[in-house]
């Protein structure tokens, strides 16, 4: 199976929110202050897509969405990019696309003229968590401006 990334559109967005869902839910982070409550995550194609702003689909050969992971401009930190959403499939998870996934985003960071990229997360997430830090992600104070008031763990990276 080969797998590709291709930018968010309107068909994607009732498989990429339920992804996000069922995966919250396995790790018990169904509750407020998380993205499962986000006012736009059934509708992220109208979400992503402007100049500061991003959303991509991982699929397979039959365009069948696998995962996501997008950015968006981080208001409260000069040139920074805010990683958002990085979801897998379960049948992939353990494979190295986590990592793939991350590249390719930072990538698109560095190209939209980004030069850091902040991440909020779990303690509940260990293997992202894992994934983060081995990409070299570094872990920094609770910033005061977080919205997702559950996240737990807060990482910055120099792109």
């Amino acid at each position: 199976m080969s797998i590709r990334f291709r930018e968010i559109e309107e068909k994607d967005n009732a498989a990429i929110a339920a992804l996000i869902r069922s995966t919250l839910e396995k790790f018990e982070l169904d509750i407020p202050g998380t993205a499962y409550f986000d006012k736009g995550l059934d509708h992220l194609s109208d979400v992503y897509g402007s100049e500061d702003s991003a959303y991509y689909i991982l699929t397979d050969d039959t365009d069948h969405v696998l995962g996501g992971i997008g950015y968006a401009r981080l208001d409260f930190m000069k040139d920074t990019a805010e990683l958002q959403k990085l979801y897998l499939d379960e049948e992939l998870r353990g494979a190295g696309t986590g990592y793939e996934m991350i590249s390719f985003i930072e990538d698109k960071m560095r190209e939209a003229g980004f030069s850091a990229a902040y991440l909020e997360t779990h303690d509940n997430l260990r293997a992202a968590i894992h994934i983060y830090e081995k990409a070299e992600y570094r872990e920094i104070e609770r910033p005061a401006e977080v919205v997702h008031s559950t996240m737990t763990r807060f990482y910055l990276k120099k792109l």
